[in-house]
């Protein structure tokens, strides 16, 4: 009984996880400037790499590979933000404002 609650709680987070990165992914394509494709990117990605490793920990039970992924996760969430937060720095350093692109047609301009 207690395998088929973890196993259900399982793939719903690893549904969920995958999910997120999709959207992030979306997210990443339709957003019309670089900081704002970051933002949907790098809170897409840490979402779904929590949900995602939490799911694969459910499944792997109380054993070694367990405590693996956490350390996994745990440099996730470390890493990811920091990486995002120097690749904006090194963007606004390059030149890059941030801001919506105002030269595209907009259907209000005419």
């Amino acid at each position: 009984m207690m395998g088929t609650v973890f196993d259900i709680a399982s793939w719903v987070l690893l549904t969920f996880g995958g999910l997120s990165v999709l959207i992030g992914g979306i997210g990443a394509l339709r957003m019309p400037d670089l900081f704002t494709r970051m933002h949907a990117a790098s809170v897409t990605d840490s979402l779904g790499a929590i949900l995602v490793l939490t799911g694969v920990m459910l499944q792997a039970g109380l054993t070694l590979a367990t405590i693996k992924l956490a350390a996994i996760l745990l440099f996730l969430l470390l890493t990811s933000p920091t990486a995002s937060n120097a690749l904006a720095t090194a963007a606004m350093l390059a030149g890059n404002k941030p801001g919506i692109d105002t030269t595209s047609n907009r259907s209000d301009a005419q």
